[in-house]
């Protein structure tokens, strides 16, 4: 026995433990300091603090703002106008019998004020079909944002379920690396006991760093999930601690396509957004055809005005009162200006026509893709459950012959490798289930109402 590489292999063996035993205290201690993020946590962080959302919400305000009387021409436009000035002239008068009059610096001011009331009385319902145009824009506005909304929280579930996915996998290859431990454990006893060759426990060896290596690497896509996820949420210390409250990836299984195809049809983001802009086209129309209407405006006023002289035989001068008028009118001809806008207007309501329609046909297809998908999974899980089962019971026989020494190391692996490949296959399905679910709900307007 080669006493020197057996010191060698107890001396890894010790800084694996010595490792080991830290990582165990520096993820105590990362625990301990971590905030706990449920679902709807990490939702409600998202929709108050995340960037993209606060543009589009201020995008919406534009929209808000816009809807009013005033802008509608319902309200009285009101103005003033108010001058201080005068005159400072000079005056040469030749007069019949030949005499001469000569005025020098002659100082005259003037003084006025003028309140002006402006109102639109009938303007063939053109007023009128403005303001329930603007109330449409604005309830565009408002599905632009809750788009916007399901957009980002469609995002941060997904997120949300990849992270538990990674912290699943994480647990799946610390249990392979302990798998691994294990055999190395078992090798160097029967090199010890001297029914084994240093050839298989080297070999257990090189399988223990081939499995450390990777869970390495699956830390490493663990913390980018996390650092994805914490940027959806717009949290501003990317460097904070998190932790997850669920570790499992929670399937709902009683989805109906009939009924998802109902409440798409009628709640689809999308969809809704389409029908408004149908109705904006035909409000235009509207618009353009009262043109051809009369329109009669209201128009008052209130004017003062002061005038002094220094010359003449008026010393001063004050006039002041009310005005008021009514103006009956209607254009009897534009170069056929209006007739082309509204043929350009039917154009655009056909073409909104045509557009909900494509919508709608994508919307559909989309919804028959993801529920197949979504059966489809939900079938694969029940395999990959039944897999798992029975790759766990073939483990535990084949580490019980492999202790007997009934079974070779490449036998073993290759059954570590099985149950290893069933466990990641399972996580792969329930996450890719859980993908379809999440569009499932979002196609058909019931995303916000999951998190809730």
């Amino acid at each position: 026995m080669n006493y020197p590489d057996l010191k060698k292999l107890n001396y890894m063996k010790t800084n694996r433990i010595i490792i080991v035993i830290l990582f165990i205290l520096i993820s105590f201690q990362n625990l301990s300091s971590q905030e706990v993020y449920d679902l709807s946590r990490c939702v409600v962080s998202g929709l108050e603090n995340n960037f993209s959302l606060k543009i589009a919400k201020t995008s919406q305000q534009a929209s808000d703002n816009n809807y009013t009387l005033g802008n509608a021409g319902y309200l009285p436009s009101i103005t003033t106008t108010n001058k201080v000035g005068g005159t400072i002239n000079n005056t040469d008068q030749s007069l019949n019998d030949g005499s001469k009059t000569l005025s020098r610096g002659i100082h005259n001011n003037a003084a006025s004020a003028n309140v002006n009331l402006n109102l639109t009385i009938f303007k063939g319902f053109q007023v009128q079909t403005t303001y329930q145009k603007l109330s449409e824009l604005k309830k565009v506005g408002e599905l632009n944002t809750q788009m916007n909304m399901e957009n980002l929280a469609s995002r941060i579930i997904a997120e949300y379920y990849l992270h538990v996915q990674q912290l699943n996998l994480s647990k799946n290859l610390a249990y392979a690396v302990a798998l691994s431990r294990e055999r190395v454990r078992i090798d160097e006893q029967r090199y010890l006991l001297g029914s084994s060759s240093k050839l298989e426990l080297l070999q257990s060896v090189v399988y223990l760093n081939a499995d450390s290596s990777r869970y390495a690497k699956q830390t490493e896509n663990l913390l980018a999930s996390e650092v994805r996820l914490k940027k959806l949420m717009a949290l501003e210390n990317l460097e904070e601690n998190i932790a997850l409250k669920d570790t499992l990836i929670e399937i709902d299984t009683t989805l109906i396509y009939n009924r998802l195809l109902e409440l798409t049809l009628q709640q689809n983001t999308g969809l809704l957004m389409a029908a408004k802009d149908q109705v904006i086209s035909e409000l235009d129309y509207k618009i353009i055809a009262g043109r051809a209407y009369p329109y009669l405006n209201l128009s008052s006023g209130y004017t003062y005005a002061y005038n002094r002289y220094e010359s003449g035989n008026t010393k001063n001068q004050q006039v002041y009162g009310l005005n008021y008028g009514l103006t009956l009118g209607m254009d009897i001809f534009d170069g056929y200006e209006r007739k082309r806008e509204k043929s350009n207007a039917k154009i655009a309501i056909e073409s909104q026509k045509y557009q909900y329609q494509e919508i709608e046909l994508e919307v559909k297809g989309d919804l028959i893709t993801f529920y197949y998908a979504y059966e489809n999974n939900l079938r694969l899980l029940k395999l990959e459950e039944q897999n798992l089962e029975v790759a766990r019971e073939n483990l535990g026989i084949a580490m019980e012959r492999y202790k007997l020494g009934n079974l070779s190391g490449i036998d073993l692996r290759e059954v570590q490798k099985s149950l290893l490949d069933a466990e990641e296959r399972l996580i792969s399905a329930q996450y890719l289930t859980k993908l379809a679910e999440i569009s499932l709900l979002q196609i058909s307007g019931q995303i916000m109402k999951s998190v809730n």
